[in-house]
């Protein structure tokens, strides 16, 4: 699953435009490195970091 989707996934966003605007504003990170790449393929296990709420990747996500 790519960053994008995850978090649409998670509820984080409502929309794919959302989901841009959000990784280009430099606020997620995954596995401890900012992350500006919508496309960026996440891994089970990943970390994905956002407003100080911890999100692990589960291998039906990826």
């Amino acid at each position: 699953m790519k960053l994008d989707q995850f978090l649409k996934y998670k509820g984080l966003v409502s929309t794919g435009g959302n989901a841009k605007q959000l990784i280009n504003s430099g606020l997620i990170t995954v596995n401890g490195l900012v992350e500006t790449r919508r496309g960026r393929k996440l891994c089970p296990g990943d970390l994905v970091c956002f407003d100080n709420q911890d999100y692990i990747v589960s291998h039906t996500e990826s």
